[in-house]
């Protein structure tokens, strides 16, 4: 039995089409926020970041309002996430969402438990 990968689709589109389209043809194929972003245009530091992508990989970027585009597929990324810069590496999936989605700037609680009268029923608790 031979198992076949599921070739990736994006609104019905493959890869190699996503990467042959101009932006605004993209634009139409996004959502209604990146579809504004596209038209509106993007910003100096965004536009130095796509020539830079280009020429190569490793690229450390604060630009977390930037949208992932079919030529950033296979690229390493570095995002800053207020503190540090998280390594993502782009995949197909990640077409048309934001930079600041993949690099979080809070992390997840973890309590452990409560210390001895840190509430009402720990305060009567038999102590060893």
């Amino acid at each position: 039995m031979i198992i076949m990968a599921k070739e990736f689709l994006f609104r019905g589109k493959t890869l190699d089409e996503l990467k042959h389209m101009t932006l605004s043809q993209l634009a139409e194929i996004f959502c209604a926020r990146e579809r504004r972003k596209i038209k509106r245009g993007f910003t100096e530091e965004e536009k130095t970041l796509l020539k830079s992508l280009e020429k190569g990989d490793n690229i450390k970027t604060h630009c977390r309002d930037m949208i992932f585009l079919p030529s950033m597929v296979g690229k390493k990324i570095l995002i800053h996430n207020g503190k540090e810069f998280i390594l993502v590496v782009v995949s197909p999936e990640m077409i048309g969402k934001r930079f600041g989605e993949m690099a979080l700037t809070r992390r997840r609680v973890a309590h452990s438990s409560p210390g001895v009268g840190a509430s009402k029923s720990t305060a009567h608790a038999a102590m060893k």
